[in-house]
């Protein structure tokens, strides 16, 4: 054993040691609660805190005059992110940041710090995008299977003697997210004057459901001609229901191919990031040459490709 590692450790270790005496014997200093050490009516600020204010008020002016965003409050909004977009787009840079580190530590044996750094820090944001857009697939899914049970409880109110808007409100209040979150949008814009069959396509288009685009019609239909709208739900409802028996059918027939494709565009992606951490100078080829970077650039291109093929072969439309 090495001598001057024994040594060390146990130094290490006493220090360690030392440490947690002190701090567990040594009494704690006289603390005052901050509101008694502030002013009446004084508000402290951090200096991180200033700071951060005057990133975002700085990224919202830059951004005030472009029409697209990286990351846009609609984005976020239907991605169910409760976060502002300059906050957000702090929170990716930060996080690109982190990435670009931990990739320079990765490269630091086979000298290739500069590019692990500048592939792990384009991965930043890359990453937040599928999140975002994984995010908004599943909030707009789990609002397609609410709706069966979203015309049932509109119904119900309508039979109950209450008013379509009041129907509405009250099954804004009892639903879960995201129906709970998309009708109190519905109920708020008609309060504003908005025409309920106008909020409602609205409401269609955001969250790209063709069975609540029915509702609307519907409802809208019945607004014009007049009729039992409970009766009409009903009959809707029904037919979203074995929509939704059909599509669940489907979906399950093919899982296998889903998975496939899952496992194939997976695979090439977490073989070379494995070699990548496990043995560097392996892939260090496809950063240090020329050959080698077009050819990274050209599985790249070849990989998205691949992924919308498989994306659009497993995709069954009905």
């Amino acid at each position: 054993m090495n001598p001057v590692l024994l040594v060390g450790g146990i130094a290490l270790a006493l220090v360690a040691l030392l440490t947690l005496i002190f701090f567990t014997i040594a009494p704690p200093a006289p603390r005052v609660a901050r509101q008694r050490r502030l002013a009446p009516g004084e508000e402290h600020v951090s200096g991180l805190t200033r700071l951060t204010q005057r990133t975002t008020e700085a990224l919202d002016s830059a951004a005030a005059n472009r029409r697209r965003r990286l990351f846009g409050a609609e984005e976020l909004e239907l991605a169910g992110i409760k976060t502002e977009p300059s906050g957000f787009t702090i929170f990716v840079f930060a996080a690109s940041a982190v990435l670009a580190l931990l990739g320079a530590l990765v490269g630091l044996t086979s000298g290739t710090s500069i590019w692990l750094a500048l592939l792990f820090a384009v991965l930043g944001p890359v990453i937040v995008k599928l999140v975002v857009v994984a995010r908004t697939s599943a909030r707009r899914a789990k609002f397609g299977d609410q709706i069966d049970d979203l015309v049932q409880m509109i119904a119900g109110g309508l039979r109950a003697g209450h008013g379509l808007n009041r129907s509405f409100s009250a099954v804004a209040a009892e639903a879960e997210a995201p129906a709970s979150e998309e009708l109190a949008r519905v109920v708020n814009e008609t309060r504003l004057g908005r025409p309920m069959a106008d909020a409602l396509h609205a409401i269609a288009e955001r969250m790209r459901s063709t069975d609540f685009e029915w509702v609307a019609q519907a409802i809208a239909i019945n607004q014009e001609t007049g009729g039992n709208l409970a009766e009409v739900l009903d009959q809707v409802g029904k037919t979203i229901r074995e929509r939704s028996q059909i599509r669940r059918h489907v979906r399950a027939l093919s899982a296998e191919g889903r998975l496939s494709a899952i496992i194939l565009v997976a695979l090439p992606i977490g073989v070379f990031l494995f070699l990548l951490v496990v043995n560097p100078s392996y892939v260090s080829f496809f950063f240090t040459n020329l050959i080698g970077i077009i050819a990274l650039i050209v599985a790249f291109i070849l990989l998205v490709v691949g992924t919308i093929w498989v994306s659009f072969s497993v995709k069954v439309k009905f």
